[in-house]
């Protein structure tokens, strides 16, 4: 079993705060608040335990980045919905597709989380949470050894799929497995040349709902990518946050993001441009397509862009963004669930249709 890396020992930099007997009760109690939400965020660095004393479930944990994992059941749950608006929904092969979903996601984190490191790219001076080969707390050994063991688990879960699915389920699935690894590593990586927004787009929305579909009704209907357009375009906001936050240190490093590409200004539009195509698509379904006006439940959602939406457009701290990548992640939960919602609530087999 592999451990954590004991590369820092946790009384080299003690916390300068952490011992001052003039301190009333009341800054004690603050300094223990913070340090508890430090080790809740994940960043040993900051929360006096110590990188080696960090449990190696935890180092996982952190490695697999639960966060970024709404990434990955939106667009299942929305291509499940729009199955089951069309009694064509299938409980195996949608909680397999969304096993591999998950599975895809978390390799192609730990992959980043290695490569990242392998190019000098994630350094201490890094903006975002920590990081665990760069930190120290999983060696680069273990974090790719776990990279494979994940790409594995997800080629069992595709056979099944592939055979629910048929040929285009498989060619869908080697691109997936390849791009989860060709993200950040190999001879061309695409967060390298501008290409990590595309992929997203493509793979966690339009792919990843006309997938899902697929692989429980056997079928392909043009609404699906407008679907997929919505959820894409919110999933690629979350990636736009952190690379607008990660910008100045990504174009250091050689890290030509499409952030680096557009410049700060030219990102914040991207951002909201990315916020308008989520909220125009289920409009546009309601004229155009003839969804249910119940889709139109997925608008409520934004309800929660406007707070990143305001930290997006006036930061003056790059730090000041790490807030929003949770808030966009949660409006992307908000719209995908209401979402889905509307389209089962307006089917002629639903409650409402």
């Amino acid at each position: 079993m592999t451990t954590p890396r004991q590369d820092h020992d946790s009384t080299q930099d003690p916390d300068p705060e952490e011992v001052r007997p003039s301190d009333g009760p009341d800054a004690r109690r603050r300094r223990r608040r913070r340090r508890g939400r430090q080790v809740r965020q994940g960043d040993p660095r900051r929360s006096g335990v110590g990188v080696g004393s960090v449990p190696l479930w935890r180092a996982w944990l952190m490695a697999a980045r639960p966060r970024t994992l709404p990434a990955a059941v939106a667009p299942v749950v929305v291509g499940t919905a729009m199955a089951a608006a069309d009694q064509v929904a299938a409980l195996g092969p949608a909680l397999a597709a969304l096993a591999a979903a998950l599975l895809i996601q978390v390799a192609t984190n730990l992959a980043n989380d290695y490569f990242d490191h392998a190019r000098g790219t994630d350094t201490e001076e890094r903006l975002g949470p920590v990081r665990v080969t760069q930190a120290g707390i999983l060696s680069p050994e273990a974090v790719l050894r776990g990279t494979g063991v994940t790409l594995a688990l997800a080629v069992l879960v595709g056979g099944y799929l592939v055979w629910v699915g048929g040929l285009p389920i498989l060619a869908i699935g080697v691109v997936s497995l390849i791009c989860a690894v060709a993200y950040t590593g190999g001879p061309f990586p695409l967060a390298y040349h501008g290409l990590g927004d595309l992929f997203v787009f493509v793979f966690f929305g339009l792919v990843a709902v006309g997938g899902t579909y697929w692989v429980q009704a056997l079928a392909f209907e043009p609404e699906l990518l407008l679907a997929g357009a919505g959820v894409g375009a919110l999933v690629t906001a979350i990636l736009v946050v952190n690379n607008l936050r990660d910008r100045e240190g990504d174009a250091a490093s050689g890290k030509r993001t499409m952030a680096v590409v557009l410049g700060e200004s030219g990102t914040r539009i991207q951002y909201a441009v990315l916020l308008a195509v989520g909220a125009l698509v289920p409009l546009l379904g309601v004229v155009l397509v003839g969804w249910s006006a119940w889709t139109l439940l997925s608008l409520l959602g934004f309800r929660f862009a406007l707070s990143p939406l305001e930290k997006v457009m006036t930061f003056a701290d790059p730090r000041e963004l790490n807030p929003a990548l949770g808030q966009t992640a949660r409006l992307l939960t908000w719209y995908s669930g209401l979402l889905a919602l509307g389209f089962i609530l307006g089917s002629p087999a639903g409650p409402l249709g």
